[in-house]
């Protein structure tokens, strides 16, 4: 049997470990797994490794992912359905693990739906992807946001400033919503839930009067409602990435400068960006992305494609791919709700 393993669109902590288990679970049942370079955008450039014991050892640790990830979609390309077959029939490949986000999730869907037979590991820092409670690289990037709120909060304190903290989060505020509470933000700003600019100087204010003269406000930088209240704010060029999705990042400075002008308090921003993603996974990411490739190879052996690996109430299982990206996995209101309280 052979089975292919490929990592799409952004990389994330936790990567590693995940091709680390699926080598190891497969090896015992003679199972030859190859990995795929780049991403789908290997298959078009015909990259290719091994992967056995060596390659996988030590590993685990490391952050990023060995195998090199893309944004490519074979489906965006010309002919792309017919090329994607095409090569992957000389290969001979009995299956594709395809580890990735949501929008990697819709490419394994296409092709699932085109005849490849594919298996999905969900990963994302931002957990958002629907079906499993949670995804690897989520809890080292909240991990990272909060030691930044930490070590901003003492700077905040001694010169009095208000303090903005971008963090991830397109579509989804898990990161800032989780990070904000553990490191006892003052305000969380979110995409899920529009926030006024007025509520946000109010308790600023609020806490001024108390002799609290510093704040500290986390905001994801998916939270373009407030870029829209504050006027003539298209201060820097909106680029796109190869999915075709707006590149974020910089609502931050503009929330810091919008926050001076209003409350005359001196204020900074710090958008944590890539920082987020890098580096070492935390155990729980090594752990969580183990019994992901685990449970992937199971998969394979019950050739159960179309498919995802998935965690709920600690078990691990699986749903179907077409499941996973019928919706977005936000924050909801109850949970929102029971947070604000602690903000201000």
């Amino acid at each position: 049997m052979n089975l292919a393993v490929l990592t799409s669109g952004g990389d994330c902590p936790g990567l590693n470990a995940v091709i680390r288990a699926i080598v190891r679970s497969a090896l015992p049942d003679k199972i030859k797994v190859t990995g795929i370079i780049g991403g789908w955008e290997g298959i078009w450039k015909g990259e290719y490794v091994d992967l056995n014991m060596p390659a996988v050892a030590g590993i685990i640790n490391r952050g990023g992912t060995i195998l090199g990830t893309s944004r490519f979609s074979p489906f965006e390309q010309k002919n792309g359905k017919k090329i994607l077959l095409e090569r992957l029939s000389h290969k001979n490949f009995d299956a594709i693990i395809a580890i990735g986000g949501e929008g990697s999730m819709h490419i394994a869907q296409l092709a699932h739906e085109a005849g490849v037979n594919i298996i999905g590991v969900p990963k994302t820092i931002d957990n958002d992807i629907n079906g499993t409670d949670y995804t690897f690289g989520f809890d080292t990037a909240v991990s990272i946001a909060t030691e930044a709120i930490d070590r901003l909060h003492t700077t905040a304190e001694s010169h009095h400033r208000i303090m903005v903290l971008e963090v991830m989060g397109r579509h989804a505020g898990w990161i800032a919503l989780y990070s904000g509470i553990a490191g006892g933000a003052d305000v969380v700003i979110i995409p899920e839930f529009e926030t006024q600019l007025d509520n946000i100087t109010g308790v600023i204010q609020k806490r001024y009067d108390r002799g609290k003269l510093f704040s500290i406000i986390v905001i994801a930088e998916g939270a373009e409602f407030i870029e829209k209240e504050i006027k003539d704010s298209r201060k820097y060029i909106k680029k796109k990435d190869d999915f075709g999705r707006t590149r974020l990042g910089g609502i931050g400075y503009l929330l810091a400068e919008e926050i001076e002008q209003r409350t005359g308090f001196e204020s900074r921003a710090t958008i944590l960006g890539y920082v987020q993603r890098g580096g070492m996974p935390s155990a729980f990411d090594r752990i969580l992305g183990t019994r992901f490739g685990v449970h992937a190879v199971k998969m394979f052996l019950n050739r159960q494609f179309g498919r995802m690996a998935a965690i709920r109430s600690n078990i691990i299982t699986d749903i179907s791919i077409k499941e996973a990206i019928s919706k977005l996995k936000t924050v909801d209101k109850e949970t929102y709700e029971v947070a604000k309280v602690f903000f201000g």
